[in-house]
């Protein structure tokens, strides 16, 4: 349930309808509001007698039970976008961010030249597998640990941010000590105990879509890390499984325009999974643009014929230059868009 509080309610009657809550058996999740407090409450309990109660007390505005099976992450919670601070980047704000980078860590001359490309073109973020989920146990894992280094690395001469792909609960504390964003990739979606531990790990999370997951087990799944303390959660649409063979992935996109009606959370494209093919990565990241996306995630190689792994999807230096001009005017009606949407909000 959520409880919003009247524009001048005073401390001493906010503590009062926290304790009555938690009287009821119900955790007090979170408070948020710059002029007017609203308090969060999830648990199990007799709601139509906490709502009576609480509705009655001094200071309360209204109290409403949400609906949704995800609390937190409903827009029943919360009206307005979240916003998540990266560095000297905002997502969910409005500025359409990039991230882009290789699959895969390959060396530091790889990933160096790579930093420096996509920042060149726009990227704010860089992005790249330390530690990669393969479907083969022969093919190339990852350089774990050392990959993580030669990313730190990258951000100390460009200044991006670094987002990258966590698997294990065990390795979520070393993970966050290089990365600005925690990556989840579509086969931990409904990895729970990563999911857990994410929710203390002090970094916004990056959270993909299941091969064949629904809409809504991706929002419950985003409810798992925010009710466990994080609400830096971001959506990403990267494709599902389908009968379709033409394209690696079937890319979901009312996805985006769903999930901007259901959450606050910032939602991302990644047109590399979605397809499988260089050729279609910059018309669907158009597409994200004109769907009102928060950012894309890209891969991008300056030698994808080499790539250990994912080069069919990979952009090359020219092609990603390229895509990254073509953009500029979607991108100018996305803000006037987003700066719209804003004042009527």
């Amino acid at each position: 349930m959520i409880i919003s509080m009247k524009l001048h309610a005073t401390r001493e009657e906010i503590n009062h309808v926290r304790e009555r809550i938690e009287e009821f058996g119900y955790k007090v999740h979170s408070i948020a509001g710059e002029e007017r407090v609203v308090i969060g409450a999830v648990g199990m309990g007799d709601v139509t007698a906490c709502l009576e109660s609480i509705e009655a007390m001094p200071g309360v505005e209204r109290a409403v039970r949400i609906s949704a099976p995800y609390k937190f992450v409903s827009r029943e919670f919360r009206q307005e976008k979240t916003r998540i601070q990266v560095r000297d980047t905002v997502i969910g704000g409005d500025e359409f961010v990039t991230m882009a980078g290789p699959c895969s860590v390959e060396s530091e001359k790889q990933i160096l030249e790579t930093a420096e490309l996509v920042a060149k073109h726009g990227a704010k973020l860089l992005r790249g597998g330390a530690f990669k989920p393969r479907t083969s146990p022969y093919d190339f894992q990852g350089l774990e640990l050392e990959g993580l280094k030669l990313l730190d690395k990258a951000r100390r001469i460009t200044g991006l941010g670094i987002i990258t792909e966590v698997m294990s609960d065990r390795d979520v504390e070393m993970v966050a000590e290089y990365a600005d964003i925690l990556q989840i990739g579509a086969r931990n979606m409904q990895n729970f105990s990563l999911l857990k531990t994410l929710g203390k790990c002090g970094r916004p999370i990056l959270l993909k879509r299941g091969l064949s997951s629904t809409i809504k087990e991706l929002l419950m799944s985003a409810e798992y890390i925010v009710a466990h303390g994080n609400p830096d959660v971001m959506l990403c649409e990267r494709g599902i499984r389908t009968f379709e063979t033409a394209t690696r992935n079937t890319c979901d996109i009312t996805a985006v325009a769903v999930l901007n009606e259901l959450t606050h959370l910032p939602v991302i494209l990644d047109p590399s999974h979605a397809t499988g093919k260089r050729s279609l990565v910059p018309p669907l990241a158009r597409a994200a643009v004109a769907i009102g996306s928060d950012g894309m995630i890209v891969e991008v190689h300056p030698n994808p014929e080499k790539a250990v792994s994912d080069g069919a999807q990979s952009l090359d230096p020219q092609q990603w230059a390229a895509m990254m001009e073509d953009l500029k005017p979607y991108l100018a009606l996305w803000k006037q868009a987003r700066l719209k949407e804003a004042v009527a909000v």
